[in-house]
């Protein structure tokens, strides 16, 4: 879709339960946000992969999420345009092989639409309630890594390392894309800044759980381009994506699962708004996703007028 619009622009989907407004989605609703945000000429949709959030993570107790990887593919059968992505897809929660194997797949059903956004993941309750190991993340990471990135981007592996291993592993068939779907990493840590500036082609901060505003984001990019001269890369090679919240209605009322009541998400009329986004354009972020608040099909559609002061 050609716009005037100076970056792309997301929409992440309701994360978890009550978070629709203070109701839960299911995929009836999934499916419409989707085919509507499409044709409000949104660039992409997202999906947040997390099993449940519980101790300290909400005020709710314990909150449930919806898989992500069924969900991305159930939307990638019924939308046409719009790029799609977890935000982002933690390796300790599949064998790393496999998760090459459903990313080659659901960018098949898209038609070559995948961004296979990845992370080391953060919250120990989840990991611990499904039986997943939380010792040694970025070491586990960083194999995992090799293994994703090796088979989406070659085709084939052969990787014994201390925490995985894929032996003699092949993707086949393939994907609508020889070289695979692009590879972004959303991390602020310095181990995890590096592994992206050595490999991956966009970088990802989460910026929706503390504060929205474009002045937060120059101290992050300066940690990414310190990251890429360490290691003799032009900082200009990695596209930049930043995720913000956006409270149209200025209800300030952040759900439970974006984190403390103290994030500070951006607010105004659209015509503000769409200057906020601009400003994240202008210091070089090429994509933006977007969180609502409230999360519901009418603040969605009320986002339309943001994309068209934006795309004026």
């Amino acid at each position: 879709m050609t716009t005037g619009r100076p970056l792309k622009l997301g929409i992440i989907l309701p994360e978890g339960e009550n978070d629709m407004g203070g109701v839960t989605a299911r995929w009836s609703d999934f499916l419409t946000m989707g085919r509507r945000a499409e044709e409000l000429g949104v660039d992409s949709l997202w999906f947040v992969d997390h099993l449940l959030y519980r101790d300290g993570a909400t005020t709710e107790g314990t909150q449930g999420v919806w898989e992500c990887w069924s969900m991305l593919s159930a939307l990638a059968a019924v939308t046409e345009r719009v790029e799609l992505g977890p935000l982002v897809s933690c390796t300790s929660y599949r064998n790393p092989a496999l998760l090459a194997k459903i990313a080659d797949t659901v960018d098949e059903i898209s038609g070559g639409r995948l961004i296979m956004a990845l992370g080391a993941g953060w919250h120990e309750p989840e990991y611990h309630a499904f039986g997943f190991p939380y010792d040694h993340r970025v070491s586990r990471f960083e194999e995992a890594f090799t293994i994703v990135r090796t088979l989406l981007r070659e085709g084939a592996i052969d990787f014994e390392g201390q925490y995985y291993s894929a032996r003699d592993c092949e993707l086949r068939p393939r994907g609508p894309r020889p070289n695979g779907p692009p590879i972004m990493l959303g991390t602020t840590g310095p181990r995890m800044l590096r592994l992206t500036a050595q490999h991956a082609d966009s970088w990802n901060v989460w910026l929706c759980s503390s504060d929205s505003a474009p002045t937060a984001y120059p101290p992050i990019r300066a940690a990414v381009d310190a990251a890429c001269a360490e290691v003799g890369r032009d900082p200009a090679t990695l596209e930049r994506t930043v995720s913000v919240m956006v409270d149209l209605a200025g209800t300030h009322e952040v759900p439970a699962s974006m984190g403390p009541a103290t994030a500070k998400p951006l607010t105004g009329t659209p015509i503000e708004i769409a200057a906020s986004l601009r400003q994240y354009a202008d210091m070089g972020v090429a994509h933006v996703q977007v969180y609502l608040v409230p999360n519901t099909l009418e603040t969605l559609e009320a986002f339309g007028e943001v994309l068209a002061a934006l795309d004026g």
